[in-house]
């Protein structure tokens, strides 16, 4: 379908993407401003996540974990995620994929988060989203996390990237989808 087509990453996008394991210029403008963010983070933590790096050499790849708001379902987890920045940022988004496992409508099933402010900047030629709701190069890691956040507290049915947990949390909120949330929110807490 032409949603799916959507999640898939473009050649282009995996041609600026800077591949695991290759070397990174650290003095290139993404790479410091990454640095500054990470620095900032760890100077100034934020509620609701921790952020770090997979690999010291390669400022690209962020580990996160996510802490399940409070008074949700996802309450008590801690979400492992990993943020992979394309070489040109903050001009285009990372992309977020969870590594935990994670049964949420905005998230697919092989745990690349969908919101809003992860979508490439511009116009949505599907017409869910105004220009404004997506990618901006002001946003940082710490408003994309706080969306993140946002995001598993209050699902967006309309565009659900996991259409099975979107269909299961709006007709048995309380029932197949909170026990599923509840064995993710389990299997996180022994990862």
């Amino acid at each position: 379908s032409e949603r799916r087509r959507s999640f898939q990453v473009s050649q282009q996008e995996r041609a600026t993407a800077p591949q695991p394991g290759a070397t990174c210029d650290m003095t290139a403008p993404s790479a410091l401003l990454l640095r500054k963010q990470l620095a900032e983070l760890n100077k100034n933590p934020v509620e609701g996540f921790s952020a770090g790096l997979v690999d010291d050499d390669n400022i690209y790849r962020w580990e996160v974990v996510v802490m399940g708001p409070q008074d949700t379902l996802f309450e008590g987890g801690f979400f492992r995620a990993i943020l992979t920045f394309p070489s040109d940022y903050p001009l285009r988004p990372p992309k977020m994929k969870f590594i935990s496992q994670m049964w949420h409508p905005n998230v697919a099933k092989n745990g690349e988060v969908c919101i809003s402010i992860l979508h490439e900047p511009g116009e949505d030629k599907y017409g869910y989203e105004r220009p404004e709701e997506r990618w901006l190069p002001i946003h940082t890691v710490e408003t994309i996390m706080i969306s993140v956040i946002s995001m598993l507290a209050d699902p967006n049915g309309d565009s659900p990237a996991n259409v099975d947990a979107a269909k299961e949390w709006r007709e048995d909120p309380q029932g197949v989808f909170k026990r599923k949330v509840a064995r993710c929110v389990r299997r996180s807490q022994e990862e």
